[in-house]
């Protein structure tokens, strides 16, 4: 309705500045003519006022009637403009949620694996999953073991000897283990500091750190976080390789698990080489470990031709697997270092007193020095 008395306003605006030209141009001739049949001397005077006059008004209403006219023109463009601009809106955003959330394909200049792709609408629930529930229960979970080792740590104590120290070893771990567990174990802790760099930045150490630097350092874990990637990923399958023959679990194993490991309580329940709790970290790191490193390459590498979306999922599965392997691992150095008494040794020295080893591996210990017994008995 407002559009159709606009353009009526201007018709008329149009009309009456259209007549006040023809009744001018009239008058003009009017004069003129009178001009002509009259006395020039006597005339010539009060007729050229006369019609300066008129031209006079006539410009004058010549000028109020555009002004009102063009300010009517535009207004009515600008409110036009606007509504344009409106409409344009939201189609245009009808069509965007249409084409994120139907799908729809389209033309577009990008040439390779995503050609006429318009939206990519997967991006965004990538986006609202990565920074909502995997980093939210990423972070409780992290926060809750942690919480849980120090708690436990306060009631329990260190796990100590139950007979004091024989002065007697036997190895533990060879040089080729100790390295290649050291190495990895090293590799994994530049991962977890960069990987929850990365993961957690935004809230925490920009904060502290502030926009600038936090970007020069974000890129820094980020490159080394691709770098050193690929060669924790060599170390990860040797120790796979290495140490699969003595991770194969048995029935022995359930025994030690509702022992609790020996944990809680005075009872140390028997163990082979690796204990119950040592497979469960092991196969913990054959399966999650393994699905960290694809998915890590597959960010890695993207010129492997993966499409984006496979891109997204494998950092879903990359971060909520890497933060699994980083809860396990903090049981795993608390045991093997505060929460056990003579466990450290073992790793650092490659030795473990006679005493660690009955108490803790003493169905390991006991085909040790069988061996060892053979050995000698066998020397002339």
């Amino acid at each position: 309705m407002k559009t159709i008395l606009r353009q009526v306003s201007t018709t008329v605006n149009w009309i009456l500045i259209s007549t006040h030209m023809l009744i001018a141009l009239l008058l003009c001739i009017s004069d003129f003519y009178k001009y002509k049949q009259t006395d020039k001397l006597n005339m010539n005077k009060s007729v050229g006022l006369f019609s300066r006059f008129k031209l006079i008004l006539f410009l004058i209403l010549l000028v109020v009637t555009n002004n009102g006219v063009m300010a009517d023109t535009t207004r009515d463009n600008s409110n036009s403009t606007v509504a344009d601009k409106s409409e344009l809106y939201n189609s245009s955003r009808n069509n965007y949620d249409q084409m994120l959330h139907n799908n729809v394909s389209g033309y577009s200049a990008v040439t390779g694996r995503e050609t006429n792709e318009l939206i990519q609408g997967s991006g965004e629930v990538w986006r609202q999953l990565r920074n909502g529930p995997v980093r939210l229960i990423g972070a409780g979970l992290i926060l809750f073991t942690l919480v849980a080792l120090i708690g436990f740590y306060l009631w329990r104590g260190q796990v100590k000897l139950s007979q004091a120290r024989s002065g007697e070893t036997v190895i533990r771990w060879k040089k080729f283990e100790r390295y290649l567990h050291w190495l990895t174990a090293i590799l994994f802790i530049i991962l977890t500091i960069t990987g929850l760099s990365l993961m957690y930045g935004r809230l925490i150490l920009i904060p502290a750190m502030g926009h600038s630097a936090y970007s020069s350092y974000a890129d820094l874990c980020k490159q080394v976080h691709n770098y050193i990637g690929p060669v924790f990923m060599f170390g990860l399958f040797a120790m796979i390789i290495l140490w699969i023959k003595d991770n194969i679990p048995n029935k022995l194993d359930i025994k030690w698990l509702l022992a609790f490991g020996g944990l809680i309580g005075n009872q140390h329940p028997s163990a082979e080489r690796m204990n119950a709790g040592e497979k469960g970290w092991f196969w913990t790191l054959v399966f999650a470990g393994t699905a960290v490193v694809i998915s890590g390459l597959i960010l890695d590498f993207p010129n492997f031709n993966q499409e984006r979306e496979i891109m997204q999922i494998a950092h879903l599965v990359h971060s909520i697997l890497a933060i699994v392997l980083i809860a396990f691992a903090l049981g795993h150095i608390y045991i093997g270092t505060i929460g056990t008494e003579g466990a450290l040794e073992g790793m650092t020295t490659g030795k473990v007193d006679t005493s660690w080893a009955k108490q803790h591996h003493d169905i390991w210990y006991e085909e040790i020095r069988d061996q060892n017994s053979s050995q000698q008995s066998e020397d002339p």
